[in-house]
């Protein structure tokens, strides 16, 4: 994961090369792909394309066809990890190359471990080069294979992973021909005798046998196996700790107990032993081990009870995995991120940790991180995980964090809101999560799926506190939306009536509070340049109940202003202007912007409707008498007001601006047009001279100061905005530039 910085140039590259596949390839008669002139690709080169497709989901039977050239793309360790491809794809894709190492693990698509092995040995490179191997998660189906062929084909492999499979005693029987075998994870299997393992009792150095629920042998008999293993120098007996023993004892505990006890004779290479979740085993015969095996290195006894006992504390340079100090819980969690049991063990130990942290931890939140992603579908594993992530971003700590760290944890809070849509608790700690203004400001994610999820979550919630923070966070969301994003969530009816309920059901009691406020910048941003949710906003009775808010509020600046200023969006839109002439509405807004009592703020809005009814007599409706006084209170109340120095509103566009600016208006309505661009102008001059630039709207201005019959207060705010852009534009120019022709 990449948690620092930019990505390399060639995972950009290899990126942009997955994403344009289509582009690239042409298509052989049996749909597979093939790129079109393709170059002569670096080994390595190779490798990084097929993990790179594996990472952003992009391999399938179709895709991975651009690896039928061995001679082009050659791959050396290769994956297919979690991808659906069929064994005729994985035959001709995969097997012409000289592979030195293949992950399959949870394969779907009908591939079999039977499958894979038997196209491996097909192979006559393969069967040589090929030393690790992980079927991990896939149907071995062993009973398909032929009796010459099996893992004994591939006599090259050192490293065999068949964990979460159905293997039997017979095809462990098979991996035991392998006379170059040092690693195998039979995890989770079916077997019930290691007593094949004796076929390779010279070579193999590691054993994990996590969780074998069916292993049917005494202890002294395991042992017996076990003891003959002498090059054995990593062992894992752990086991769920969730799991119910047998009454006689078969669990496996006894075993592990008489191995701890029986001294440096038993296993006289062993270096690393992992019996967590083993929680029948005393802290006394973990200190006897301990004191009795100077060699050892690490020690897995997260679950056991036994992690904080003297004699393993005092033994510094031993890693353990456990729960007694951060260092085994975090030790835990890089060691176990395929074991969803320890991985929730992990978190929980993580969270009581990191409570009441005061330091940014990046290091700690790139492990919870890991532990969500490898375990997506678990509601255990983020119920937790989503309580450290809040705890490891909240207050200040987000600041101190890599922002594509925090990029990519976000992501994995949405998929688990998306994932577990009705688990309350899950849902709220995102939301806790997700309420940092420095996460929301200035962290890159998907603000639409954020907010679409968040305003799903708020249908069916009423929590005071939690409905102000889901509030809060979408009110920031849909001003972060690009306007065609804001026009999709704008058209959304439930998403609309959600938000207006929360209105309706502050104003029903007066109250006034961020809830409100935050339920109303949303509106006015969902509402902002995209006509298709101003007329949504109308069609779900919005307006009525916004002119029984205008009445409630009076003298409330905030929440008129944001009021208003969503009238405001509903007042660009020349369909919709109709709406608006309601003699009694129109009455209100000019007695606000006649209030010289109220702030600048409520009645620079009031002023906006009534510019944008006013500069269009011809769809007038009511009074003539009414249409002339508007102008013209327009014009007196502006002259009143004065500069506004915090930043009031912002602009994505001076479109709807434009209608105001032609020389036939009338002064009142083009004054307050180029009152609100000198205002926002003169507030981010760069920002918007460039804006004012690219639409046109620069020459209307200049135009307007230039015509002999505009009234002089518009000719001098006019002048003053070509003043603001030219200065701005020269500020701009580099030294060198040359402003003429070049000769050149």
């Amino acid at each position: 994961m990449e948690s620092q910085g930019p990505g390399t140039l060639c995972d950009l590259c290899l990126s942009q090369v997955c994403r344009s596949l289509d582009a690239l390839c042409s298509r052989r008669s049996d749909g597979s792909m093939c790129l079109d002139r393709a170059p002569l690709f670096p080994q390595e080169t190779a490798d990084q394309l097929l993990h790179r497709m594996v990472t952003l989901g992009t391999l399938n039977d179709a895709s991975v066809g651009i690896f039928h050239d061995a001679a082009l793309l050659r791959l050396r360790r290769a994956t297919v990890r979690r991808c659906c491809v069929s064994r005729e794809a994985f035959l001709l894709a995969l097997c012409p190359h000289r592979l030195q190492e293949l992950d399959a693990s949870w394969v779907s698509g009908g591939l079999t471990g039977a499958a894979v092995v038997s196209a491996l040995a097909s192979s006559d490179q393969c069967r040589s080069s090929l030393h690790t191997l992980s079927l991990s998660g896939l149907l071995l189906d062993w009973a398909s294979l032929g009796e010459t062929t099996g893992f004994g084909s591939l006599q090259g492999l050192r490293k065999l992973n068949l964990s979460n499979t159905d293997l039997g005693d017979a095809a462990l029987q098979d991996v035991s021909t392998l006379g170059r075998l040092e690693s195998l994870d039979i995890s989770c299997s079916a077997v019930t005798q290691l007593t094949p393992l004796l076929g390779c009792r010279d070579t193999l150095r590691s054993l994990v046998a996590h969780r074998l629920r069916r292993l049917d042998m005494p202890p002294a008999g395991l042992l017996d196996v076990l003891g003959q293993l002498r090059a054995l120098r990593h062992l894992d007996l752990s086991e769920d700790h969730s799991a119910v023993g047998d009454s006689d004892g078969r669990d496996g505990s006894e075993t592990v107990r008489q191995l701890l006890e029986a001294g440096p004779d038993l296993l006289p290479s062993l270096v690393s032993l992992d019996i967590s979740g083993r929680r029948r085993v005393s802290e006394a015969a973990v200190a006897a081990f301990v004191q009795s095996r100077s060699r050892v290195v690490f020690l897995g006894l997260l679950a056991t009870g036994t992690s904080s006992c003297a004699a393993v504390c005092a033994k510094k340079e031993l890693k353990v995995t456990g729960e007694a100090n951060e260092t085994q819980v975090c030790e835990a969690l890089r060691r176990y991120q395929g074991r969803e049991c320890f991985v929730q063990e992990a978190l929980v130990h993580l969270y009581n940790l990191v409570i009441d942290i005061s330091e940014a931890r990046p290091d700690m939140l790139k492990l919870v991180l890991s532990g969500m992603q490898s375990h997506p579908t678990s509601p255990h594993v983020h119920l937790v995980g989503t309580a450290c992530v809040f705890n490891l971003t909240t207050q200040d700590l987000a600041e101190a964090l890599p922002v594509a760290l925090l990029s990519a944890t976000v992501a994995q809070l949405l998929c688990a809101m998306k994932t577990f849509p009705g688990h309350q608790q899950v849902q709220k700690n995102c939301l806790l999560a997700l309420c940092s203004e420095f996460i929301l400001q200035d962290v890159p994610f998907d603000k639409y799926l954020a907010a679409t999820l968040v305003i799903n979550w708020l249908s069916s919630h009423e929590d005071p506190t939690l409905q102000r923070m889901a509030v809060a966070v979408i009110s920031v969301l849909v001003a972060k939306l690009s306007t065609e994003e804001s026009a999709q969530l704008g058209t959304d009816v439930f998403i609309m009536k959600q938000l207006l309920a929360i209105v309706q059901q502050k104003a029903m009691v007066a109250a006034v509070d961020s809830t409100l406020k935050f339920a109303l910048s949303a509106l006015w941003n969902l509402t902002d340049e995209t006509p298709a949710a101003a007329e949504n906003f109308l069609s779900c009775q919005g307006l009525e109940l916004y002119e029984e808010v205008l009445e409630s509020y009076y003298g409330e600046a905030s929440v008129q202003q944001k009021v208003l200023g969503l009238l405001n969006n509903i007042a660009e839109v020349e369909e919709l202007q109709r709406d608006l002439l309601d003699e009694d509405l129109l009455e209100h807004v000019l007695a606000l912007l006649q209030d010289s009592e109220l702030e600048v703020g409520v009645r620079y809005f009031a002023g906006g409707i009534l510019a944008q009814l006013a500069s269009r007599p011809q769809a007038w409706t009511l009074s003539h008498e009414l249409l002339a006084a508007v102008p013209e209170q327009l014009h007196a109340s502006i002259l009143t007001w004065t500069p506004i120095a915090r930043e009031m509103v912002s602009y994505r566009s001076f479109h709807p601006f434009c209608p105001l600016l032609q020389t036939s208006q009338p002064s009142g309505v083009q004054l307050w047009a180029v009152w609100a661009i000198h205002l926002v102008c003169s507030q981010n001059t760069p920002h918007y001279s460039r804006l004012l630039q690219t639409e046109g709207v620069t020459e209307l201005v200049r135009t307007l100061a230039a015509q002999p019959d505009t009234h002089s207060d518009v000719q001098r705010l006019s002048e003053g905005i070509v003043h603001m852009v030219e200065e701005q534009q020269s500020r701009s120019m580099p030294s060198n530039a040359q402003t003429g022709p070049s000769n050149s």
